[in-house]
């Protein structure tokens, strides 16, 4: 759970750089990839990436992030354009409308109240997650696979 502002601003900054680097590496081309046909491809799960920001925002009680679309775009740019203006806004957000002790105010977290940090540490864990399924698909893809916390095979070379 993030208890101040300063930790989440840092680590937000951070994954969220994480997170670019991963959708950057997306194709038109190969925005349906999936491990099979059905399951969840790389469009969908960039997707779900941008518009969970808001989602989770809001459940925290930070406004004025975005307003996704439920339709996966078409273009892999518009994911990252999409991605890049809802990350920063939940930045700027909870940098100039928090303080440490908003942290700690409660909210209703799926039925369970929870601390605001809490929520926004969850958001931060599921793209962790995410972007974890998005690299396999990437390789799978024959697409660059960033190196994220840490060198990739060929970045080892």
């Amino acid at each position: 759970m993030f208890r101040t502002k300063a930790d989440f601003l840092e680590e937000w900054t951070r994954e969220k750089q994480l997170t670019l680097q991963v959708l950057e590496s997306v194709t038109d081309e190969k925005l349906d990839q999936a491990i099979v046909e059905g399951h969840s491809s790389l469009g969908w799960l960039g997707w779900h990436l941008t518009t969970t920001i808001p989602f989770f925002a809001s459940i925290a009680d930070v406004a004025n992030v975005g307003k996704p679309s439920s339709t996966v775009p078409n273009d892999a740019k518009t994911i990252v354009n999409t991605y890049k203006e809802f990350s920063q806004n939940l930045l700027d957000q909870v940098e100039h409308t928090w303080t440490d002790d908003s942290f700690t105010d409660m909210v209703d977290f799926f039925g369970t109240e929870s601390p605001k940090g809490a929520v926004l540490r969850m958001l931060v864990s599921h793209q962790g997650h995410h972007r974890g399924q998005m690299t396999v698909l990437l390789r799978q893809a024959g697409l660059n696979v960033p190196g994220v916390y840490g060198p990739t095979i060929e970045q080892q070379s």
